[in-house]
């Protein structure tokens, strides 16, 4: 049984940086799509940036290109966000799947954390 605890969040001022981390208990060698999503108030789940770990292919949305940066190792995924930005507020979730072939799908991924808030002002 695959658990993710998000951390990391944070209230920071708008240019300042943030890391975020998601620990996955009972690490599972098959979970190979993990993605970062986020959600700011009124608005719906949105993807921000994922990773296929057996090729390391990275996307990210356009909206966090240059800014963020997704990693995966030791059994966590991170999320380095540089250059943040008030648009950025939102709760941010970690997703974790075998495999999913949209990575922006939020509806394939079966593993998500609990979320951990960002705030930018």
């Amino acid at each position: 049984h695959v658990q993710l605890v998000e951390s990391g969040g944070g209230s920071v001022q708008a240019g300042g940086s943030l890391t975020l981390s998601c620990s996955l208990a009972a690490w599972n060698d098959g979970i190979y799509s993990m993605a970062w999503f986020r959600r700011a108030p009124e608005k719906q789940r949105e993807a921000v940036a994922s990773i296929y770990t057996p090729t390391g292919d990275i996307h990210y949305a356009d909206s966090v290109k240059g800014r963020f940066t997704i990693s995966q190792g030791n059994a966590k995924l991170n999320l380095q966000m540089n250059d943040l930005k008030p648009e950025d507020t939102a709760t941010y979730y970690c997703a974790v799947d075998r495999f999913v072939g949209r990575w922006v799908d939020e509806t394939l991924y079966r593993h998500w954390g609990p979320g951990t808030q960002v705030t930018v002002s």
